[in-house]
């Protein structure tokens, strides 16, 4: 499991940073010399959401130049002119055309926005080529709207037609073309990640506010996924020490729209969409998703119901004020599944559907009730962002757990608990945003404040067989049982509540002080007070953390495809853990860990729907708690770990035909000097050297469509003390796309294509989980 020093992925960066910029500067040096200055802007609808595909044309004075764009899904558009007076012109469907006349000046770029007025009449227009995967722009990674050239760091974003295109149902799905990500059991009732080395269970968020309970998210009302790679509370706050992944919803907009996904499969899967979009007149929208599946899986007596519904309501109060409103019910019910055990250092060798305990007391469940407002007023140059998400989560488990298997191959021991917890989150963060030029230096300003509040109870009880003891022993010939299992509290077990406040306050300056060369300086200062109550010792225990999180980075475009990037980034993770759970009498006195990030990348759009990105980077880990050598009844923080990498990824498209995504990441995570979970050298679990994505959609006709996609993994530790190997492999998979009319897509996606069998993630060394055998899924997407 030994890894390459990072000077050597460094050097690969250099090389490929060295090959790419002559050439591109020598096919762009033409633009450098003609074309000194030019435009770059927003197209936006009457609410202020963007425009995507609408058509940008320039029409410039004496015949000096003639250019036209295509705005993106984030509405922004760029245009290289030479000095002069343009008259730009901006057309889309639905929408009365704008002009405007600008001057074009040397060595800058001009910024503009247009808010397109509707037209008097609606056309519906019916597209049956299928969308692009690459995205253009974010605004997750520094709250304001920028193109992904420009923001120094590692970002990944599926995007709802490769989510469509793969029919992604869940994190797990996403994460597989995402480099750096690897998606882990988290007890097979949550989805957890590691990221760069670093395990999470609470960097999830939603439309950039804090989703941290432990749960199954669905995909059925996102319209993209972004992960966002290395330390980031200067934007998301605590925690964040490898990374987060940020969901962007659907939301109610002014282009009519109806979808119905029908969907069905191996081993029973039946799931079923709907996506209702609706204007109702020129201010007011609204939007409707909502999901139903009942499907089973692989594993013997393993299943899963969901069910979601997510309306939204955008309402136009004026052409520059908004108010967006949302609200979602979600539930998730499946039966509880540890996987297998292993045996002598690999996953012990069972058929895969092999299923350890009792089904039918093995349950998992998720209420997850959520509400949201976004009201946003723009103010000339200054943009007013408030948003507000409320949380009500109610989820618990009853599981049964594999434990060691004897020596003679012949028992496993296996023990069981159950867990509750309730979590009730008002979070509210107000943005300001404000654009000024200090001469030939643009500024974009942000500064803001968030307040949350989140109440927490927590109750686990212990399995105790035939009411007498913890565990038991199983025949391996039969480890289903039907043994009778009491549930109550152990002299351990929790029974607490825990009440969380957070003040932050941050400000952040993106500097472009030339075509060429972009700037970005931050600062968030967090204020942290966890307070925990012991319902059953009646014990008060409180613990304040202030912790500042810089950041800084700098961009340099050599042409302006290309960008190389360095930066640095900061984020803590309290004493208390990434659900707040650990708190005790002893780690109460201790002080936060801290992640420090140094990264260094190039991304080149090599085509206007085609990018490639490459990044190295160092993630130091410190503060990390360890056993005191001269008294074990003490802890110290000088336990660290260090996660070097390389990552690179692709996506677009190659022709109009032929689409791609994916990724290659080498990472090595280790233990630098001693921790209470393992000694300096050793490797971090499930955080393999390398993992391999590569996926493609080509249109072989206009009604027909194939994909394939290979993921390679290689092999990785179960668990911290470096015992257990989960083996390396590779996976194909494929699909066909078929248009039965222009508005109706049958598809079929086949997973596991080859039936390899493999062994997906784990828990610890015998919570393992195997991945699926073939498996066919067949649907129909239909819109009107």
């Amino acid at each position: 499991m030994a890894g390459n020093p990072i000077s050597k992925q460094c050097t690969i960066l250099l090389l490929l940073a060295a090959s790419v910029v002559p050439w591109t500067a020598a096919q762009t040096s033409k633009e450098t010399v003609d074309f000194a200055g030019g435009v770059r802007g927003l197209i936006l609808d009457p609410t202020r959401a963007p425009i995507g595909g609408a058509e940008v044309e320039a029409l410039c004075a004496g015949g000096g130049s003639k250019a036209s764009a295509v705005s993106d899904r984030s509405g922004a558009f760029s245009l290289s002119l030479m000095p002069g007076i343009c008259t730009l012109v901006v057309a889309s469907d639905g929408f009365q055309k704008s002009r405007r006349v600008v001057q074009i000046d040397a060595a800058r770029f001009e910024s503009l926005e247009f808010v397109l007025r509707l037209a008097g009449t609606h056309d519906t227009v019916t597209v049956t080529e299928p969308g692009g995967y690459q995205a253009t722009s974010v605004s997750a990674a520094t709250r304001t709207l920028t193109p992904l050239g420009d923001v120094p760091q590692s970002i990944t974003v599926v995007s709802r037609e490769l989510i469509a295109d793969q029919m992604m149902m869940s994190i797990g799905d996403v994460v597989r073309y995402v480099p750096g990500i690897t998606a882990i059991q988290g007890e097979n009732n949550r989805d957890q990640l590691v990221i760069r080395g670093n395990s999470t269970s609470a960097d999830f968020f939603l439309d950039g506010l804090r989703d941290d309970v432990q749960y199954y998210r669905d995909l059925y009302n996102v319209e993209r996924v972004e992960a966002l790679k290395g330390p980031d509370a200067m934007i998301f706050g605590r925690g964040g020490g490898g990374g987060v992944v940020n969901r962007v919803s659907k939301e109610a907009g002014f282009a009519p729209l109806r979808e119905f996904t029908f969907l069905g499969g191996s081993y029973g899967d039946k799931r079923f969409t709907v996506d209702l979009d609706q204007p109702l007149g020129d201010r007011v929208a609204i939007r409707f998703n909502g999901l139903y599946e009942n499907s089973g899986t692989f594993r013997d007596f393993v299943s899963r119901k969901r069910f979601g519904m997510n309306p939204t309501l955008m309402f136009a109060v004026t052409p520059r004020t908004r108010i967006t409103a949302g609200y979602e019910r979600f539930r998730d019910e499946r039966v509880a599944d540890r996987g297998v055990p292993s045996f002598q250092g690999r996953p012990l060798d069972v058929p895969v559907p092999t299923y350890f305990g009792n089904p039918g007391e093995s349950h998992v469940g998720a209420r997850v009730n959520l509400g949201s407002l976004v009201v946003e007023h723009q103010a000339g140059r200054l943009t007013i962002r408030n948003r507000t998400l409320t949380g009500n989560y109610d989820r618990g488990y009853q599981n049964f757990v594999p434990g060691a298997v004897t020596a003679d191959k012949m028992q496993d021991s296996l023990s069981a608990y159950n867990n509750a917890t309730r979590r009730r989150n008002v979070i509210n963060q107000t943005d300001l945003t404000y654009s000024v030029s200090t001469g030939h230096i643009r500024h974009t300003l942000l500064a803001g404040i968030e307040v949350s509040r989140q109440l927490t109870d927590n109750f686990r009880n212990t399995g105790y067989f035939n009411n007498s003891t913890t565990s038991v022993l199983i025949p391996l010939a039969d480890p289903v049982i039907d043994t009778p299992v009491t549930f109550r509290q152990s002299a351990t077990d929790a029974d607490n509540h825990l009440q969380t406040g957070v003040g932050a306050v941050y400000v952040q300056d993106q500097i472009e002080i030339s075509r060429r060369v972009q700037m970005i300086a931050g600062l968030r200062f967090d204020h942290f007070d966890l307070q925990y109550h012991d319902n059953r010792s009646g014990t008060d225990l409180r613990r304040i953390d202030n912790m500042p999180a810089p950041r800084g980075g700098i961009v340099f475009k050599p042409a302006a495809t290309l960008s190389l990037y360095g930066s640095y980034s900061v984020s803590h993770l309290p004493s208390s853990g990434d659900q707040f759970s650990s708190l005790t009498a002893i780690t109460v006195q201790v002080k936060p860990e801290q992640f420090t990030n140094y990264e260094a990348g190039v991304k080149w759009d090599v085509r206007r729907n085609l990018s490639l990105a490459a990044a190295v980077f160092r993630l130091d880990r410190t503060n990390t708690r360890a056993t005191d050598p001269n008294d074990p009844t003490r802890i110290v923080q000088t336990g660290s770990q260090r996660t070097n990498g390389f990552e690179m990824g692709w996506n677009g498209n190659v022709t109009r035909a032929w689409k791609i995504a994916g990724g290659y990441a080498w990472q090595d995570a280790f233990i630098v000097s001693t921790t209470t979970a393992a000694v300096a050298g050793a490797q971090v679990a499930q955080a393999p050297h390398h993992t391999f994505s590569f996926w493609n959609h080509y249109q072989i006709h206009p009604r027909l469509g194939a994909g394939l996609g290979i993921v390679r993994r290689s092999d990785m530790f179960a668990a911290i003390d470096d015992t257990v190997v989960l083996p390396a492999y590779t996976r194909a998979d494929a699909a066909v796309y078929y248009s039965l009319t222009e508005r109706m897509r049958l598809q079929a996606n086949v997973e596991n294509l080859f039936n390899q069998r493999y062994y997906l993630n784990a828990d610890s060394n015998n919570n393992i989980s195997p991945g699926s055998p073939r498996a066919v899924r067949v649907g129909l997407i239909a819109r009107f």
